[in-house]
């Protein structure tokens, strides 16, 4: 089969650093670790009049994570906690990327705020902080660097990611404040950490569609190795198939 088109979510940034005007950006190992499966990794800027076109080239989706918020009106709440910062543009685009994606059944894989998103989209609400929100919370927001693990995730039985990663229990980094607070109809939760954070969540009725709290990208693990391969190979027959 030709290789499937794998299109990832850019960050957006503001002038400062790398240039002196707005830049988009994305972390190589993003790229890496689809190239890695088997994908060809496209880093998508944030057009949102121009999705169905970016769409119709692709088989796949990568929404990208990032040190920033969903804006607490997208799921309707009115207050909003200190800690959370937003990047509006970026967020209208990734909702417009998901919405479609999941129209045309898209494989679609949503790494830590692009989790964040796709359970907002699916109708779903978010913890804004988790420190103030869970008892006795482990370090999500882990101290030592991301390409080591934080802390451990149960993976429950009968759902796609354990299918994928053949195991009860996985060790993950941790880089987020929030996480999805509840389970809107049609979504499965398929990872918890050991403070009841959900950890990961997935819609059956699609042909491939996970969003996953920790940063499979840096493929610290044979799990994030396996969900890799496991989305690529899904775009792959998307590919064939369309």
């Amino acid at each position: 089969m030709t290789t499937p088109v794998i299109g990832i979510t850019a960050d957006s940034e503001q002038p400062g650093g790398y240039s002196k005007f707005p830049w988009f950006a994305l972390r190589r190992n993003y790229c890496g670790a689809v190239s890695h499966a088997g994908g060809l990794p496209v880093i998508l800027p944030h057009e949102p009049d121009r999705v169905p076109e970016y769409l119709a080239l692709m088989d796949g989706v990568v929404v990208s994570g990032g040190a920033f918020d969903v804006d607490p009106a997208h799921f309707g709440d009115a207050s909003r906690h200190p800690s959370v910062v937003t990047k509006d543009s970026r967020t209208v685009f990734e909702i417009a990327v998901v919405r479609a994606a999941l129209e045309r059944d898209l494989p679609l894989l949503a790494i830590c705020g692009g989790q964040q998103l796709l359970h907002v989209v699916l109708g779903g609400t978010l913890i804004q902080h988790i420190p103030d929100a869970v008892p006795n919370a482990l370090a999500h927001e882990q101290p030592n660097p991301r390409d080591q693990p934080g802390h451990g995730v149960e993976v429950r039985p009968g759902t796609a990611l354990h299918d994928i990663v053949g195991v009860d229990r996985l060790e993950v980094n941790s880089a987020h404040h929030q996480a999805a607070a509840d389970v809107p109809e049609g979504v499965v939760v398929n990872a918890v950490a050991p403070d009841g954070v959900i950890e990961g969540i997935e819609v059956p009725d699609k042909r491939f569609c996970i969003g996953v709290q920790w940063h499979p990208e840096f493929l610290i693990g044979d799990g994030d190795v396996r969900l890799f391969a496991a989305f690529v190979l899904a775009a792959r027959h998307y590919r064939a198939e369309s």
